[in-house]
């Protein structure tokens, strides 16, 4: 008899993680930022939708937890190596890195 491993299906991810966010994000007063589903992230941004400003990724890790990402000048996506629930990364993110929730002009 063969025990055949098959990889772990990947948690749900739907638009309504995006809107969590997006409601969690006005919670904590910060308005000008916005949060969509884009593939496994969800996008945190500002700006007009058409030229969006892009803040941070939050990537789906568990079904619990999330990885957090930044965007840095250069328009590439750094690795932060935060792991945690929605709302603990945006704790973390408005407590300890306030500079990448800045409004930006």
């Amino acid at each position: 008899m063969s025990c055949a491993v098959r990889p772990m299906a990947k948690p749900y991810f739907g638009p309504e993680h995006a809107d969590a966010v997006s409601s969690r994000l006005a919670a904590r007063g910060l308005r000008h930022l916005r949060a969509r589903k884009h593939g496994e992230l969800v996008v945190i941004e500002s700006g007009p939708k058409d030229d969006p400003i892009p803040h941070v990724h939050l990537r789906r890790d568990t079904v619990q937890y999330w990885r957090l990402e930044i965007a840095t000048r250069s328009g590439r996506w750094e690795k932060t190596g935060f792991r945690g629930t929605i709302d603990q990364l945006l704790d973390l993110l408005v407590t300890q890195l306030p500079w990448t929730v800045a409004p930006r002009e």
